[in-house]
């Protein structure tokens, strides 16, 4: 309903209402004329046409004929309805540029003297002081409508400058989001140097194993099959464990291609967590799944954050003791809904907090310092963010902000997020 009767259309009913209250004589011309009136306010706003130049003139016009005509009919120049043509003047000062802000100043100052056509001056006069307070009534049209014409010009500089401010403003986000982008490519490119580092270093030390393995069986093939037995499963775990880095090398450094779909993010962590009890060997651990109900489905790659969600989970299970909780917390956010990895395990040591999602960086005795890598990467694709807390032998919380589509996280947002 709000959106045909507005709170100014209700106001202007009641005020032009007022009007026909207190005319004196309340004839049936002076109801229809400042009814009209009251009307052309109301609909004025909303016909498109009239808020071009030429239809404000044509509007402006209109009122005025229809103000020529109540004053005439209600006494003429002595009407107390006069100051119904501050209705035009006015009107054109706030909408109009200097010429015709000027010209329905004058013309309705006319229009009024001309009532003095319709006096039988040989059963009237004037004196000196109706002269005077009929100079006061045209001059005070003059000064209401220059005094408006400021006031607009006044509100349409400072809209100006509020417009040139917001486009500034605009131009200086898009240069951010541009930058922001340059600076995660930089990153990239220099975690990709950081990679192939860590790759050549890695790989040498299981290339060495296989080669001086393989020496040794050549040596010893026909001399004590035990030998040759340990020999080529060295060669063979070696192997695998090659194959292994450079799969998950591979997942960290190819461009990425997102399989997006609206999928609810409690199917997405439920499938991460049944993947997490079924791991080999199974975690002594419990997850707690405090999920929200208004979380929307997001636009994301189901599979992908799932290989996300479990890693996180895996890692929170690793740093729990025997029989205890993992929690798994979903909460809307402005523009998404983020997700809470939390555990009570031996937490993260302030000096390594920097460095968790950096490639080849671990603390397990048997990681690869991957892991983490590949879930900031697909969460960076995603257009989210990923922040850790954690403090030692007190536990870890992993807050993800996943956006509910990529567009609305290029389009920007507010949230309190670090790496």
């Amino acid at each position: 309903m709000t959106r045909f009767i507005r709170i100014q259309d209700i106001v202007w009913l009641v005020l032009f209402s007022a009007l026909v209250y207190a005319s004196p004589e309340r004839t049936p011309a002076e109801v229809g004329l400042l009814l009209c009136l009251g009307v052309i306010q109301v609909i004025e706003p909303r016909i498109p046409y009239l808020a071009t130049e030429r239809g404000l003139i044509l509007s402006n016009l209109l009122k005025l004929g229809l103000c020529y005509l109540l004053i005439g009919w209600s006494g003429g120049i002595n009407s107390a309805y006069y100051l119904i043509l501050l209705l035009p003047i006015v009107s054109a000062a706030t909408s109009l540029n200097l010429f015709w802000a000027i010209f329905m100043n004058v013309l309705p100052a006319l229009s009024y003297l001309s009532m003095l056509l319709y006096i039988d001056w040989s059963h009237a006069e004037m004196d000196e002081y109706g002269l005077r307070q009929l100079e006061l009534r045209v001059i005070f049209f003059a000064v209401l409508g220059f005094f408006t014409y400021q006031l607009a010009q006044a509100n349409r500089a400072e809209a100006r400058k509020s417009q040139a401010a917001a486009q500034q403003l605009a131009e200086a986000n898009r240069s951010l989001q541009k930058a922001e982008a340059e600076v995660r490519r930089s990153e990239r490119l220099a975690a990709l140097g950081q990679l192939t580092a860590g790759l050549a270093h890695e790989l040498r030390n299981p290339i060495g194993t296989i080669r001086a393995s393989a020496e040794m069986l050549t040596k010893n093939v026909d001399q004590d099959p035990a030998i040759t037995r340990e020999l080529a499963g060295f060669i063979s775990s070696e192997v695998d464990r090659t194959n292994s880095l450079i799969t998950r090398f591979l997942e960290f450094a190819r461009p990425m291609q997102l399989r997006l779909a609206a999928t609810p993010l409690s199917e997405i962590l439920d499938r991460a967590v049944a993947q997490l009890e079924r791991h080999n060997p199974p975690y002594p651990v419990s997850v707690y799944k405090n999920f929200a109900l208004d979380v929307p489905p997001l636009q994301v790659d189901g599979e992908l954050l799932e290989r996300v969600f479990y890693n996180l989970l895996l890692n929170a299970a690793q740093a729990t003791a025997a029989g205890g909780t993992i929690t798994l917390k979903t909460r809307p956010c402005p523009g998404g809904a983020e997700v809470s990895v939390i555990d009570r395990g031996s937490g993260i040591a302030p000096e390594h907090l920097e460095n968790i999602f950096n490639p080849f960086f671990t603390t397990k005795a048997e990681g690869v310092g991957l892991g983490l890598a590949i879930v900031s990467k697909i969460i960076d694709e995603h257009g989210g963010q990923i922040k850790v807390e954690s403090e030692p032998s007190k536990g870890t919380n992993f807050r993800i902000f996943l956006p509910e589509s990529r567009a609305s996280s290029e389009a920007g947002f507010l949230y309190s997020a670090s790496r």
